[in-house]
């Protein structure tokens, strides 16, 4: 903040190059700050769901454990229980090393 607070005394009455100059700043700042990590955290749970292979353990976005039965383009097929098999999109499942016991 204090940075953003000098910038700001640094160009108060200049011409309106300062005025450019602070939106670059700023935007170069949330760009650095919001912007970069998010996309770099996107990228790895990309990279987390393409390695996931049949048999390994996942947690749905609603909350359910399930083993990979099936991998398809755009779904795949979990076990939640003995014989209870449910179809989800790829974008929902989040690979867990934990979880509840399947027999």
């Amino acid at each position: 903040m204090m940075l953003l607070n000098v910038l700001l005394q640094a160009a108060g009455g200049q011409s309106q190059w300062s005025g450019i100059f602070m939106m670059v700043v700023i935007i170069a700042i949330f760009y650095f700050f919001m912007i970069r990590p998010q996309q770099k955290k996107q990228k790895e749970i990309q990279k987390a769901r393409e390695a996931l292979k049949v048999g390994d353990a996942v947690i749905t976005s609603g909350g359910i454990y399930g083993k990979i039965k099936e991998v398809g383009d755009t779904f795949m097929i979990l076990e939640i229980a003995d014989g209870v098999k449910i179809r989800i999109d790829k974008t929902s499942v989040f690979a867990t090393g934990q979880g509840p016991q399947q027999k």
